[in-house]
């Protein structure tokens, strides 16, 4: 059972980095605007956090240390700032987006508009990784975000054309009034969303919180092989609800309301209930995710003490790191800033910063001053070779395709 429920650290970094609330919201946007056609970057994506999570997890498990902790020490001072700044920067970004994805969730729940929610949600956050200890965190909002899988019941409940959504997935082309660039736009985006940086960060992190050892390399790979997939699945059924409702009326999803009405469609009163649970346990894990990542990288890079497996008192900067970042979010969309645009942007922006992220994990993962004799094997370097090379052309494309388009416009 103890094995079992350590899976859920997979399951909530999976939710986190799959379907949080940009997420949400852009598969279905893609379903209604290009269909399936997009799938493929979905899978890509699946397989390429899945390669380097494996990495990340196998680090913290035989090293002890978790992947930013190492950054500093085998890139540099230079280079590891440029990763933490670039890092902290997107990471910032996006802790503001879920707690308003968690507030649109609530409005959506109570008819009370979203800011006024804003400030109990960022403060149940705060309150939850100051007081709760990390194992009941992971596996209650891991557990809970599976109440996402209603969008999977709610799909065969819809008696979709699949033979159409198959034809869709397999001829991935955009559809006759949708442009190239606008297409890898999104493609970009996407494949950002499925390996956003923080994922790394705290799943590594978790390992060390979670005290892996060697003997637990089968636990981190389990996390990986079914937490991701998961995560992929849930945004694969997403766009396909959309792609069923949306698509053959020619609506675009731009909102949470829109993005639910497939699954109050499909599944009636019980299923729009729990997407509602299911969408505010994915963006308030996520904001959980993404904040503590913060606090992860900057104590990481600087040596402070670190982590929820201590004190408060004894990781103080940690957790003023945390504090002071969810502060700053909170503020951010108070100003009434649409949480969703503010993910979106910081998808794109997570998708350039990609390789500062993920070099340092192949690095580390192939020094055996670290790692002894669990370094990569020939499949794993392949694999993770060829995914720094998609990703640096994906870095460099991210930003001028998001000017060209104006932002897939």
């Amino acid at each position: 059972m103890k094995r079992f429920l350590g899976i859920t650290l997979g399951i909530l970094t999976a939710i986190g980095g799959f379907v949080d609330i940009g997420d949400l919201v852009a598969n279905a946007l893609v379903g209604s605007r290009f269909g399936m056609s997009l799938a493929w970057v979905v899978l890509l994506g699946v397989l390429g956090i899945c390669v380097f999570a494996e990495m990340s997890g196998r680090i913290a498990a035989v090293s002890g240390r978790a992947v930013f902790d190492l950054v500093r020490e085998r890139l540099g001072p230079k280079a590891g700032l440029a990763n933490l700044g670039a890092s902290f920067f997107i990471l910032a970004m996006t802790v503001a987006a879920e707690i308003g994805g968690a507030a649109l969730a609530l409005e959506l729940a109570t008819g009370v508009n979203y800011l006024l929610w804003v400030p109990a949600v960022a403060f149940a956050a705060w309150l939850v990784m100051w007081r709760v200890r990390f194992e009941t965190l992971e596996r209650v909002f891991g557990l809970v975000g599976l109440a996402l899988v209603i969008f999977v019941v709610a799909l065969w409940q819809l008696g979709p054309d699949w033979g159409e959504l198959w034809r869709q997935a397999s001829r991935p082309a955009p559809p006759p009034d949708e442009g190239l660039p606008t297409y890898f736009y999104y493609a970009i985006a996407l494949l950002g969303g499925a390996m956003t940086p923080y994922e790394v960060f705290f799943f590594s992190s978790g390992g060390v919180e979670e005290n892996w050892t060697r003997r637990d390399l089968s636990v981190s790979r389990a996390n990986v092989l079914i937490g991701f997939p998961l995560g992929g699945l849930l945004s694969l059924a997403i766009a396909a609800c959309a792609a069923t409702v949306f698509l053959p009326v020619h609506v675009q999803v731009e909102s949470l309301d829109q993005m639910v009405l497939p699954v109050a469609l499909g599944a009636g009163q019980v299923g729009l209930a729990l997407v509602i649970l299911g969408v505010f346990a994915a963006t308030l894990g996520a904001t959980l995710e993404v904040a503590l990542s913060s606090g992860y990288s900057l104590s990481q890079y600087f040596g402070w003490q670190w982590g929820k497996r201590v004190r408060p008192r004894e990781a103080a900067r940690f957790h003023a790191t945390v504090l002071i970042v969810m502060i700053v979010a909170t503020a951010l969309i108070l100003t009434s800033i649409d949480p969703i645009m503010v993910t979106e942007y910081s998808l794109v922006f997570s998708a350039a910063a990609l390789p500062l992220t993920y070099l340092p994990v192949l690095m580390i993962s192939n020094d055996r001053d670290y790692m002894g004799d669990k370094v990569n094997g020939v499949f794993s370097n392949t694999l993770g070779t060829v995914f720094m090379i998609l990703l640096v052309v994906v870095s460099i494309a991210a930003i001028p395709l998001m000017l060209a388009t104006k932002a897939g416009q």
